[in-house]
């Protein structure tokens, strides 16, 4: 009788699987069906065509296209965009995070609101932001003129129109974690005679690490793919400050459709590499979540 309890007691206990089984059948496939309907529509069949666009005219007009003088340009600008925006972005969501996460100050609120402005702001405006600071007629305009510095239509006017639209990106990664976090630690190592880089080094970096990897490739993304803010500041110089978005506009509008998709599946596939790299690194954050999680409850039983 005594060893008949438990399973009575299990029987009466609640199915948490039933429990989440409230809808029925048809509703869960309803849905089911349509969420795979819209991402079959607005993701899956967008990516076929592409994909079926650049290779219809045979492999051959598909790598000419791509070795392209024009396009290889394009590509480089687009890297080196990238390879230059990216690090600026993750020192400032670095700086940004620790200001507001560690310390205490007026108008913290108002700094977290300015972080999330691109976000706000149309990259069109935010191109023009720059164009009326630096161009010819703008408020710098003038001064640059006179010693040369060319700013607007130029790479250093691409890279600060790509590094605005996405600073936000490693900043808001890190602010929410850093928070979670706390001080703990930090002041642990100060009152053990550790000192601010020191500190930075081996105490928050590698608190911080997966968090800011994220955020490094999620503004990686959006560089590659910035076409707003980059078409207002480049002039569309063939060969010089045409990034990959802009070349492929160009194309297509001279109707060279192979060309234009051609050049589009490579973005694909920069931004499918990009999402590659992102599962796995969300991967290995839930494998490390969960091999502390059992260290921890190891160490209580």
């Amino acid at each position: 009788m005594a060893g008949s309890v438990p399973t009575a007691a299990a029987s009466l206990a609640p199915n948490p699987s039933a429990q989440h089984r409230t809808e029925s059948g048809w509703v869960r496939w309803l849905l089911i069906g349509i969420t795979l309907l819209f991402l079959g529509l607005m993701l899956i069949l967008p990516l076929v065509s592409i994909f079926a666009e650049a290779f219809r005219k045979g492999i051959q007009v598909y790598f000419a296209a791509l070795s392209e003088p024009d396009a290889s340009a394009a590509i480089r600008l687009t890297l080196l965009t990238a390879l230059l925006s990216v690090p600026l972005n993750a020192l400032f969501g670095i700086a940004a995070a620790w200001a507001i996460t560690k310390f205490r100050f007026r108008g913290k609120q108002f700094l977290i609101t300015l972080i999330d402005l691109p976000v706000a702001v149309s990259p069109v405006i935010s191109g023009l932001i720059f164009v009326l600071m630096f161009g010819a007629h703008g408020l710098f305009g003038p001064w640059l003129s006179e010693h040369n510095i060319k700013i607007i239509f130029a790479l250093p006017g691409i890279v600060l129109a790509t590094t605005f639209v996405t600073f936000p990106f490693v900043a808001r990664e890190l602010i929410p974690l850093m928070q979670a976090q706390g001080t703990e630690e930090e002041e642990a190592a100060v009152t053990l005679g550790a000192k601010g880089w020191r500190i930075f080094w081996k105490v928050t970096l590698p608190n911080i690490k997966w968090g800011l990897l994220y955020g490094v490739i999620l503004s990686n993304a959006r560089a590659m793919g910035e076409f707003g803010a980059v078409s207002v500041v480049s002039g569309h110089i063939r060969g010089s400050t045409n990034t990959i978005p802009l070349h492929i506009q160009i194309l297509y509008n001279e109707y060279q459709f192979a060309a234009s998709f051609a050049i589009a599946s490579l973005l694909v596939l920069l931004a499918a590499l990009t999402l590659a790299v992102k599962g796995l690194m969300e991967w290995n954050m839930k494998r490390q979540a969960a091999a502390n999680e059992a260290r921890l409850l190891k160490t209580v039983t």
